[in-house]
């Protein structure tokens, strides 16, 4: 068994007994990318990552961090609303190597590889596409932007876009405002209880331009919304650990799996549209502010990248 996590995280500052504890019952325990204040210059590249791989058959990406809150066992932020995927067959690879990646980085050696790379038996039940992918920050690749970017250009009929942040550069701005004025239904939803409270109000921030290029927003009124998820078209989709914020499209080591043409589409979608009802609809009138809130806006964007 073996967990990798980040320093910054839940993990890192509050449950490192816990930690100790895994790694006395011979679990090994990695941390990325330990935080040393001012000796560290990378320190803001964090690891955003949700992977979890068995035996080489199967695996999970998505939202979901190991904590309570993100199960519904506890509440601190009303109901918690996630997305994940389970994958079997030739995918797991992908999964298994981006794990390894990073982990071959917390050592010396260079991981064992193909002893977690099974020949698998598997036949497809689908003639479809899964391909898993990740992102870093430390090559000349936007991978997750350009990924979302890229659904929202092709798309014809509609985008549904979950996230909990909507932090946005000016390119993703003009591309969802771009589809909308063009007749592309363009739905976003949001958190309606948020975990952090400038980090909302700074999201709110970029909804009037968006409300007024046709795009309908949501907030999700019973909790937070965590899901990051894409579904356009009802062929091509894509579910994984990547906000739509600075730090996880610039800064953060992240991933995700793109689905085309594929039954889990269709359910991505449908989880969707069983959300909206649950939601409330933003309006232009919503979105009033005063003079001193249009400035703390105006500063909370020029933050955005730390946030």
């Amino acid at each position: 068994v073996r967990v990798f996590y980040d320093d910054v995280g839940s993990i890192g500052f509050i449950n490192s007994k816990f930690v100790t504890k895994l790694a006395g019952r011979g679990i090994q325990c990695r941390r990325f990318n330990p935080v040393i204040p001012i000796l560290n210059v990378f320190m803001n590249n964090r690891d955003h990552r949700k992977i979890t791989v068995v035996d080489g058959r199967v695996g999970f990406t998505g939202g979901y961090n190991l904590a309570e809150e993100y199960f519904n066992r506890t509440h601190p932020y009303g109901q918690w609303k996630d997305s994940g995927i389970r994958l079997e067959g030739d995918a797991v690879r992908g999964l298994t190597l981006i794990f390894l990646e990073l982990w071959g980085a917390t050592q010396k050696a260079a991981p064992e590889v193909e002893r977690y790379l099974p020949d698998v038996p598997y036949t497809a039940r689908e003639n479809a596409v899964v391909l898993p992918y990740a992102d870093n920050p430390l090559d000349d690749e936007a991978t997750g932007e350009n990924v979302y970017l890229n659904m929202i250009r092709s798309a014809k009929d509609y985008v549904y876009i979950t996230t909990p942040y909507l932090i946005l550069s000016d390119e993703m701005q003009r591309t969802l405002r771009l589809a909308a004025s063009s007749g592309v239904d363009v739905r976003i939803i949001t958190p309606g209880i948020p975990d952090k409270k400038l980090v909302f109000r700074l999201t709110r921030s970029y909804y009037v331009p968006l409300l007024r290029a046709g795009v309908r927003i949501y907030e999700f009124t019973p909790g937070f919304l965590h899901s990051k998820c894409y579904v356009s078209d009802d062929h091509l989709a894509v579910v994984g650990s990547i906000n739509m914020d600075y730090r996880s499209l610039f800064l953060h080591f992240e991933c995700g799996a793109l689905l085309y043409n594929n039954s889990q589409v269709i359910a991505l979608r449908d989880d969707v549209l069983a959300t909206l009802p649950r939601c409330r609809e933003v309006s232009l009138s919503d979105c009033r502010t005063s003079l001193v809130g249009t400035l703390l806006d105006s500063v909370l964007r020029l933050l955005s990248p730390l946030m």
